[in-house]
């Protein structure tokens, strides 16, 4: 009997099973993809510094360089968000809209799915429209130009980061956990400073605080850590010096990329409107507080961590705020003749405001947004400086761990309190709105405005 009926059928078969793997190769979903892209942006000039007002002259040393960072990713339906970090005290609504309206015109991305994050550090440059009567307002003109200037390149930066980005998109793996560093304290409630050490080593530290740092990794295909994106929520305020620095959150990426040196480290501020590092004030320290973060962060990529789907959701909307009861015509005129310089400069700003509308705004355009990451990851992104009560009412309404609060993102137009800290008063509930130009405080129902809306938008991402 002839061989060849059994050979035609035997290569049939193979045949078969060849096309049957490559169909079932090619049906198999899509991933994540992520692009990874940064840029100094260290100033080349020695210009005003932004943060403090005691400052008296521009800045004249450097110890560590400033960076943008940019981390895009694409789910398996080809949706993308772009998130930027920024080593800079906050971005303003100016500035913000400029950026994201060009990133549009240029990559198609919608306005919900960027997000710019600054890590609030005190010792970058200050920029034309952020805290403009405690910087801008106040300075002479050669430094108003510096500074005009410095935004101006900002912007063109920003935008061609995130191209950079988008252009370096490759097939990625996520995963997620969280960890803790617990040196941020919280301000109103452990009074003096100089105590602090006293209070904390007999655990008699008192007032909300919120230690957790989570974690975001970005692996390629073959495992190797990309990006490291975390979170944590206490103001970059360790250091008040004349000279450049990214302070703690600074030297925790630093530490991070020098552990993992083909990885970029990303830091985003939680909601620590109301939380400092304390003790403060030495180098030392910060690159300590930095090295504790690094050291949480560390721990949670070298161990198990949670894989992400890859599936991305985005919103973004503006609500209008409420302002509580705004300063008479009257009262804005003996500000602006002040021999305060900071009130002057507030009085004068809003004056013009009245010249050209003829009344004062009685709420402001705050932005909310969300993205949702998988089927876990909640990441809920706020504007202005907001205190800690929001992460800590969010957590506990939503999911815990799994919901990540950021602040100081897109516009940082002014503290933004919780009705608590409203009630209580003092710098993060009123007079801290002098430095950033707004004529008076929140209402009281802001915090459930908010709130609410992140609510709103998180039940859509659920529908």
């Amino acid at each position: 009997m002839s061989k060849t009926p059994s050979i035609r059928i035997c290569w049939i078969a193979c045949l078969f099973f060849v096309a049957s793997t490559t169909g079932l190769l090619a049906a198999e979903p899509a991933g994540w993809q992520a692009g990874i892209a940064r840029v100094e942006i260290t100033p080349k000039q020695w210009m005003w510094m932004a943060g403090y007002g005691s400052r008296n002259r521009p800045a004249d040393g450097k110890l560590t360089d400033l960076y943008a960072k940019a981390l895009v990713l694409q789910d398996a339906e080809g949706q993308r968000i772009a998130l930027v970090t920024l080593d800079l005290i906050g971005t303003d609504r100016g500035l913000m809209q400029a950026v994201c309206r060009q990133i549009t015109d240029r990559y198609g991305l919608k306005r919900e799915q960027i997000a710019l994050c600054s890590s609030h550090t005190h010792s970058g440059p200050a920029l034309a429209g952020n805290l403009s009567p405690l910087h801008y307002l106040v300075v002479d003109r050669q430094q108003q130009e510096l500074i005009e200037q410095y935004t101006a390149k900002l912007q063109e930066q920003l935008v061609q980061l995130v191209g950079t980005a988008i252009d370096r998109i490759t097939p990625a793996k996520l995963a997620w956990g969280n960890g803790r560093a617990t040196f941020a304290v919280n301000r109103r409630n452990n009074r003096p400073e100089d105590a602090i050490e006293q209070l904390r080593a007999e655990g008699r530290l008192v007032g909300p605080s919120d230690h957790d740092v989570p974690v975001l990794a970005v692996r390629d295909n073959a495992g190797e850590l990309k990006a490291a994106v975390f979170g944590y929520a206490c103001h970059a305020t360790v250091l008040s010096s004349y000279q450049w620095c990214g302070d703690y959150p600074g030297y925790a990426q630093s530490e991070i990329e020098r552990e993992f040196p083909d990885c970029q480290a990303m830091f985003w501020a939680g909601c620590g409107g109301d939380q400092n590092p304390l003790p403060r004030r030495t180098v030392e320290l910060a690159q300590g507080y930095g090295r504790q973060l690094a050291d949480a962060v560390q721990r949670i990529l070298m161990g198990e961590m949670q894989p992400i789907a890859p599936s991305v959701m985005a919103r973004y909307r503006e609500i209008d705020l409420p302002l509580a009861e705004l300063p008479t015509r009257e009262q804005i005129q003996t500000d602006a003749g002040s021999d305060n310089h900071f009130v002057a400069a507030r009085g004068k700003m809003l004056l013009e405001q009245l010249a050209r509308s003829g009344q004062l705004s009685k709420t402001y355009p705050y932005p909310v947004q969300t993205w949702r990451l998988g089927e876990d990851i909640q990441f809920v992104i706020l504007g202005g400086e907001v205190v800690v009560d929001f992460a800590v009412r969010l957590k506990s309404e939503l999911r815990g761990p799994r919901t990540w609060v950021a602040g100081y993102a897109n516009d940082v137009m002014a503290y933004i309190a919780s009705r608590r800290v409203l009630a209580e008063g003092g710098y993060e509930g009123a007079s801290a709105m002098l430095y950033y130009g707004l004529p008076t405080g929140w209402a009281p129902e802001s915090e459930d405005l908010i709130v609410h809306e992140v609510h709103r938008q998180l039940d859509q991402h659920n529908d």
